[in-house]
């Protein structure tokens, strides 16, 4: 009976181990004076000599950063990827420069210091608010992130100039449902046009029958963003690009300001 009790407790032990190993933590710190959270996912089996690949996950308006990092938890175990998801300043919307490229500069520094992630393949995917910022935040930081994905989310066809300013070409994977109700197809394959026309590898994934919500097909998203990810990292050492925000005004998107002044 006692030998019973013990395995008992054994089996249980080794479950609590399990869910821990699995838990996603949320962390904070201070970026530009202001407290900012996020959430981060590090697979347990994570070699430790070895650099591994980060995605910055950028939740939809009105969510927080564990949704996307819940809905890429169990791929990441599979790859060997960190997801870091980080929350917006007012989870309604989006805002640059509030929630970037500052902030989401300085939480993947820092966890380049805590994490064995590879400066080379650090990559940026949003859904719907997300999405949208994310398409700025990688062409404004094109030599910090190694390519971006875009699900639900599309920019607005003015900011050509966004495009002609970033210094090198990002390369980008869109995905549509065909029955989006928030952005239609021809949206998104009018911002394929503005990218490709420039000379940036934009491939265009219109799924069947797909919603708005990104959750409903994640499973079966994440490994196709993942196979384009893979396939594209930094050729250098990642270059931050530092603007000048408070001497300038926005020229395009009423989100924007250039005003670009050094790197770092």
């Amino acid at each position: 009976m006692k030998k019973v009790i013990w395995l008992l407790l054994l089996v249980i032990i080794a479950a609590a181990g399990t869910i821990h190993a699995n838990e996603i933590r949320k962390e904070t710190m201070v970026s530009q004076r202001k407290n900012r959270s996020y959430y981060l996912y590090a697979p347990p089996n994570l070699d430790p000599s070895a650099l591994h690949p980060m995605i910055v996950v950028l939740h939809g308006s009105g969510d927080s950063g564990m949704m996307p990092v819940k809905r890429w938890r169990d791929y990441a175990n599979q790859q060997g990827i960190l997801i870091a998801g980080p929350n917006a300043l007012d989870r309604q919307a989006w805002r640059i420069p509030d929630d970037g490229p500052e902030f989401i500069y300085e939480m993947v520094e820092s966890l380049k210091k805590k994490h064995p992630v590879d400066p080379q393949r650090v990559y940026l995917f949003g859904h719907s608010g997300g999405a949208t910022v994310a398409t700025y935040l990688a062409l404004l930081q094109s030599e910090y992130f190694a390519a971006a994905a875009i699900h639900a989310g599309v920019m607005n066809p003015e900011d050509g100039p966004v495009i002609d300013r970033a210094r090198r070409r990002i390369p980008f994977s869109l995905f549509i449902g065909t029955r989006d109700t928030l952005f239609s197809v021809d949206e998104l394959r009018q911002m394929r046009s503005m990218l490709t026309s420039r000379g940036f590898v934009a491939e265009l994934n219109e799924i069947k029958g797909h919603g708005h919500e990104y959750g409903d097909r994640s499973a079966e998203i994440n490994p196709m963003i993942w196979d384009f990810f893979r396939r594209h990292r930094l050729e250098g050492a990642p270059v931050h690009q530092i603007y000048n925000w408070d001497k300038v005004k926005p020229v395009v998107s009423e989100i924007l300001f250039m005003g670009e002044v050094e790197k770092k």
